[in-house]
């Protein structure tokens, strides 16, 4: 099945209105791929039916499932772990207090929201961190199907090794053969939900740190000024930003100070 210019036109002008992704010229493919299953799921049969319903907005549920099936969740356990070091060593320290709200803004199926707090225990257990810290997790996404997973901490296949060395699997799941699932005392003070990143961020609190890692670089520049805007009125003062190793800050230096810890860089607010 083939989507012609036009369609594609349609189809990405909805995907950056309602979710922000910009797809850009030449990834048709990926829609065909990816939207394939969608088609067929709700019985229509080309991708002119789907894209009327789509523009009608009926059946209500259809902008979800495409949107969920154009995500990418690329991610794994402990990606980028200086992130992690500097939290533990460098960031949570220069904050004080006892209590900490972190922010995984896109957090997909869940390892960076439990890799988060797999570092802060295991600190807290070496002392490195003061015995009585209280840690809360929140990992949002804009696709459903990654959060399942997520609040299952059931991983299989690549998603249960890529990232982990044996004794990391030893030491915090459970589990036999293909799959494993996260020990409970390392799922306490996480809950995920789904949220879209272009919506109002008046109901989610104040955080001390945010990881949004690898997602930035999806939107256009207009998008992502306006979502490091509201990132920083989110954060506490003193509160430290993480973005992906391959992302910066470039034109955005009135938001955030860029701070250097060894090989890693964390965004404080200014």
């Amino acid at each position: 099945m083939r989507i012609n210019a036009d369609q594609y036109a349609r189809i990405s002008r909805l995907l950056e209105e309602r979710a922000g992704i910009r797809l850009g010229p030449g990834k048709e493919y990926l829609v065909v791929s990816r939207l394939g299953a969608v088609r067929r799921e709700y019985d229509m049969p080309d991708f002119e039916h789907m894209l009327r319903a789509l523009e009608s907005g009926t059946p209500r549920a259809l902008v979800a499932s495409v949107i969920d099936a154009m995500t990418t969740n690329e991610t794994f356990w402990f990606r980028d772990p200086t992130h992690y070091e500097i939290l533990v060593r460098d960031l949570l320290p220069a904050l004080g207090g006892d209590r900490v709200r972190i922010w995984s803004a896109a957090a997909s199926t869940g390892q960076e929201a439990y890799s988060i707090a797999i570092s802060i225990q295991d600190a807290v257990a070496a002392g490195r961190l003061p015995a009585g810290l209280s840690a809360e997790i929140l990992g949002t996404d804009i696709s459903p199907s990654a959060l399942r997973q997520a609040e299952s901490a059931r991983y299989c296949g690549m998603s249960a090794v890529r990232g982990l060395s044996p004794e990391q699997r030893q030491r915090y799941f459970v589990g036999k053969d293909d799959c494993i699932e996260l020990q409970p005392r390392y799922r306490r003070n996480i809950r995920f939900r789904e949220f879209n990143l272009l919506d109002s961020y008046a109901l989610l609190g104040r955080f001390d740190v945010i990881f949004c890692r690898n997602v930035l670089i999806y939107f256009s520049p207009e998008r992502k000024r306006d979502i490091l805007e509201r990132f920083a009125q989110v954060l506490n003062p003193g509160g430290g930003l993480f973005l992906g190793s391959t992302e910066s800050m470039n034109g955005h230096e009135d938001l955030f100070e860029m701070q250097r810890y060894g090989t890693g860089l964390v965004y404080r607010r200014r």
